[in-house]
């Protein structure tokens, strides 16, 4: 039984690898014009906003925008605070604090 999984994230390992490994050998050797370069920057805000966004606003399948819904309250919160301080740790640790408190008290 322990053979499936070890087979399972062998392959899956490869063909991760497979899909991203020659992009990356192309572009190590391929001078990207600047706008490009600058684009690229903005990829790992854009696919966090597409993960976090959603499970704020819809955390039982419903749009939740009401002040009961502890996920968008820390989210924004902890939105507020990453945009002041711009400390990850305190960012990650004021959120999930806040969570539990605000999801506590309502």
């Amino acid at each position: 039984m322990i053979w499936n999984e070890i087979i399972l994230v062998t392959g899956m390992a490869a063909v991760t690898l497979l899909i991203r490994w020659p992009p990356l050998a192309l572009a190590s050797r391929v001078a990207l014009p600047q706008p490009v370069v600058d684009a690229l920057k903005f990829i790992p805000p854009a696919v966090l906003a597409a993960i976090v966004v959603p499970a704020m606003l819809t955390p039982n399948g419903t749009l939740d925008v009401h002040p009961s819904n502890a996920y968008l309250v820390a989210g924004v919160a902890s939105g507020l605070l990453a945009w002041r301080t711009r400390n990850l740790l305190a960012t990650i640790l004021f959120g999930m604090i806040f969570f539990l408190i605000w999801r506590r008290l309502w």
